[in-house]
C-alpha cells in the first residue's frame, strides 16, 4: 500500500465519511484520541493491520487496542461482564482500556491479539474519534500514528512528518489534550491492573468495589493483557528449513511443497495476517514444526521476530 502522498482530511461531515470509506476499504488513516494520533486500521482485516505495523516499521507483533463508538459495538467482540459494565459506565468514553475474551466468531485478525484469546478495547472521549468510529461502525485497531520509538504524534502535522507517503489520510482534528496513555485493566479472571495510565487504580477499585491485581515491578508486561507469555506453540519449532524432517509439519513461504503456507507469492503483509492461524492449526497437529526461511527485511523481521520467540526453548 504505498501512497504517493498522505491526504490531509479535514474534521467535518465529509471528512469523517471519507475517513470511513477509507477504513472500509482496508486503508489506514489517522485520527485523533484524547491522547495521541491513533494509526487506524480495521480490526476485522489482517492485511491492513499488518500494514499498521509495516507503517510503524514496528519490530513486533504486540497486542493492539481496538478502538470503539460504543458498548454495543464493544460486546459485539467481546464477552461482556458486570464488572465490564460498571467501569465502561462510570469511565467510558475516557482513557481506559479493558482486556476481555473474545466472542465465538468474533472476526478480529489474530495480528490485533497476538494470537491471545483475548482483546483489548477502548472507546475514547475525543469528538472526532467518536463520529469516525459511529461512522465506520466497526473496531478500529490502532496503535500511536509514529514511526516506532520516535516521538508521540499530538498533532496532524506531526502524523504527516513520520508517515507521510506510508497510510492513506490523517484526519485532522487539531492538537490532543496530551493526556497519559489509557490505563488497561485485565477482566479475563480477576481483575488485574496490567498497564497503569491516565485514569487512577483506586478510582476503578471504588467502582468495582474491590481491589485490582498489581504486578510486581519486576513483573514484565510489555502489552495489552499480557499476564502471560505471547502465544507459542506447544511443540518444538525449527527455523531455516528447506523441508520436513521426521515427523514435522511445515510452515512455507513463496512457492513451495508445504503443509501450511504464509504466502504462496512471497508477500509479506500476507504472510504477517496470516501467521498466527497458521500457527495455531499447525500446533493443532501435535507435531513439531519446520519453517521455511522468511526475509528479514520490513514485515520480515516482525514475523521472524515472533518465530524465534516460538522456537526459543521454554521450561515446561
Amino acid at each position: 500500500m504505498h501512497h504517493n502522498e498522505t491526504s490531509r482530511l479535514t474534521a467535518d461531515r465529509a471528512g469523517i465519511a471519507r475517513a470511513a470509506e477509507l477504513l472500509r476499504a482496508g486503508e489506514l488513516v489517522a485520527f485523533p484520541t484524547e491522547t495521541v494520533y491513533g494509526l487506524g486500521g480495521d480490526a476485522r482485516n489482517g492485511r491492513a493491520v499488518a500494514a499498521i505495523y509495516a507503517a510503524k516499521g514496528r519490530p513486533s507483533f504486540n497486542p493492539l487496542i481496538a478502538h470503539v463508538a460504543d458498548v454495543e459495538t464493544a460486546s459485539r467482540y467481546v464477552i461482556w461482564t458486570e464488572a465490564a459494565d460498571k467501569l465502561a459506565s462510570a469511565f467510558w468514553p475516557g482513557p481506559l482500556t479493558l482486556v476481555l475474551p473474545l466472542r465465538e466468531g468474533h472476526g478480529i485478525s489474530e495480528l490485533v491479539t497476538a494470537g491471545l484469546d483475548t482483546l483489548a478495547v477502548r472507546v475514547p472521549a475525543h469528538p472526532l474519534a467518536q463520529a469516525l468510529l459511529a461512522a465506520f461502525g466497526g473496531p478500529v485497531a490502532a496503535p500511536s500514528a509514529n514511526p516506532s520509538g520516535r516521538i508521540s504524534p499530538t498533532t496532524a502535522a506531526h502524523v504527516h512528518a513520520g508517515l507521510d507517503g506510508r497510510i492513506a489520510a490523517v484526519l485532522d482534528g487539531g492538537s490532543c489534550g496530551v493526556g497519559l496513555e489509557s490505563t488497561i485493566i485485565g477482566l479475563n479472571g480477576n481483575p488485574a491492573l496490567l498497564r497503569p495510565g491516565g485514569l487512577a487504580a483506586e478510582e476503578i477499585e471504588a467502582v468495582l468495589g474491590q481491589p485490582l491485581t498489581r504486578h510486581a515491578t519486576g513483573d514484565a508486561v510489555s502489552a495489552p493483557g499480557q499476564l502471560l507469555s505471547h502465544y507459542a506453540p506447544r511443540g518444538a519449532v525449527r527455523m531455516g528449513a528447506s523441508a520436513a524432517q521426521g515427523n514435522e509439519v511445515l510452515l512455507g513461504f513463496g512457492p513451495m511443497a508445504c503443509d501450511e503456507n504464509l504466502s504462496p507469492t512471497g508477500d509479506l503483509t500476507e504472510a504477517a495476517a496470516n501467521l498466527f492461524a497458521a500457527l495455531h492449526r499447525l500446533d493443532a497437529t501435535g507435531r513439531p514444526i519446520a519453517v521455511a526461511p522468511v526475509p528479514e527485511h520490513g514485515l520480515g523481521a516482525a514475523i521472524n521476530d515472533r518465530l524465534r520467540r516460538a522456537a526459543a526453548p521454554r521450561d515446561s
